[in-house]
């Protein structure tokens, strides 16, 4: 049996290094069951999830760090790879905020169409190809939020990737997500039911029904869209009650699953953060108010600016040329004040609604067009990010923690744009794409 598993491991390398993407000598080797040859990472500089440090250099074995610190005082085991990445800064594997891995953008396809018209395969096979966009571009965990009407095809894409059948981030997965009745979509003629791109529940046994299902399907995370438009042209309001928003946060915590909610209105984030979610989506509308309440109640807010750009863009704006839209404008005003309450940032740009791949869009507008430093964002989509998922395996670059690295040209915590010259991807001690 141990065989037959790893000859199939290796003509999945093979097959993956024929297009010109994935492990080399040491990823073969770190994938079978015998001893793992040391990987010795020489960059200009480790930004440790933290700080910078030049001249470091960090030690691989397995598919944990075994070591990082100054160059000089790392000595290399016999039989290590050296790989030098001479101008280059070594971080920890990004971290994903906010991505939907089965949905491609909507100026490809509308979302409806996506939901009515994409069988599920066509999906996942567009999904898997996502997938690996999104790890090559130094992505090495996603926190994917809803397959948005392909059931539960993301716990199968989790498994895949986990397995090694198919290359990809490490994935948090919230399945369905849940929507209140009649709130969500797609909408068509009132005399035509359609499939909905969320599970819909209310009360109080569909709503316990519904979760412990999700979760039993496999959900990491219970997603819940504390308000929607109703109907088609109007504003979005509340869904849920307070009530059903607590009782959904009650029974996923219950099962050890953090909620998170969608929400852009001012009293949909304020019975969010009331019924105790980790983290809001979006928040469009967010006043000071509503930011306060988040702040007191360890709430954290993921903007997802780079998902209002796209689809602006996508409306007809023409950015640098016409006015900005009144949307993004009041996006401004509610990350100015989610900022000044002190409320911690999630970085995650709802990618899937733009290109996978382009998942750096998100730090730089943050930096280019919101007013925070690169070191904040970096910060933020490394040790941040880890922090607020409870991930504490990643997110830093120290002895123990799972080998996810990512080396760029230059220095992002100085020029955010450096995030994109990716150089190198590591995940699990396995090299995926290098220059090397």
């Amino acid at each position: 049996m141990h065989t037959i598993i790893r000859l199939r491991r290796a003509t999945f390398f093979i097959s993956l290094s024929l297009l010109g993407a994935m492990p080399q000598a040491h990823g073969q080797a770190a994938t079978s069951p015998l001893a793992t040859p040391s990987l010795l990472l020489r960059p200009a500089a480790v930004f440790d999830g933290e700080t910078m440090h030049p001249g470091w250099a960090v030690l691989v074995e397995g598919d944990k760090i075994k070591a990082a610190g100054p160059a000089a005082q790392i000595s290399t085991p016999a039989g290590a790879r050296t790989i030098e990445l001479p101008g280059q800064t070594l971080l920890p594997g990004l971290i994903e905020g906010h991505s939907h891995l089965l949905l491609h953008p909507y100026n490809e396809t509308s979302w409806n169409d996506q939901v009515l018209l994409e069988s599920q395969a066509l999906r996942v096979a567009r999904a898997t190809a996502h997938a690996r966009a999104t790890l090559l571009a130094g992505y090495t965990t996603a926190r994917d939020l809803g397959t948005e009407g392909a059931d539960y095809a993301d716990v199968g894409l989790k498994q895949a990737i986990d397995q090694g059948l198919i290359p990809g981030p490490r994935l948090l997965v919230a399945t369905r997500a849940l929507v209140a009745t009649g709130s969500y979509g797609p909408k068509l003629s009132v005399d035509v039911d359609v499939p909905q791109g969320a599970q819909e529940t209310d009360g109080v046994d569909g709503i316990v029904r519904a979760v412990r299902e999700q979760i039993g399907r496999g959900a990491d995370i219970i997603k819940v869209y504390a308000d929607y438009r109703w109907g088609k042209g109007e504003p979005s309001r509340p869904t849920f009650s307070q009530e059903e928003l607590t009782l959904i946060v009650q029974t996923a915590k219950g099962a050890g699953r953090p909620v998170v909610a969608h929400a852009s209105t001012p009293e949909g984030m304020r019975r969010a953060a009331l019924a105790g979610v980790e983290t809001i989506e979006h928040g469009d509308a967010g006043t000071p108010e509503v930011f306060r309440l988040m702040k007191q109640r360890g709430v954290a807010l993921c903007p997802t600016v780079a998902a209002g750009d796209a689809i602006s863009q996508y409306q007809g704006w023409k950015k640098g040329q016409t006015p900005e839209p009144e949307r993004l404008q009041q996006k401004r005003l509610s990350v100015q004040a989610a900022r000044k309450s002190g409320v911690a940032i999630v970085v995650g740009g709802d990618v899937g609604v733009f290109t996978h791949g382009d998942n750096s869009r998100e730090a730089e507008l943050l930096v280019q067009e919101y007013g925070f430093a690169p070191l904040e964002v970096v910060q933020a989509q490394t040790s941040g990010n880890a922090r607020l998922f409870h991930l504490l395996d990643r997110g830093r670059i120290q002895p123990g923690l799972l080998a996810d690295l990512v080396s760029v040209a230059g220095d992002p915590t100085q020029q955010i744009t450096a995030l994109r010259q990716v150089k190198l991807v590591v995940k699990g001690g396995v090299v995926y794409t290098s220059d090397k």
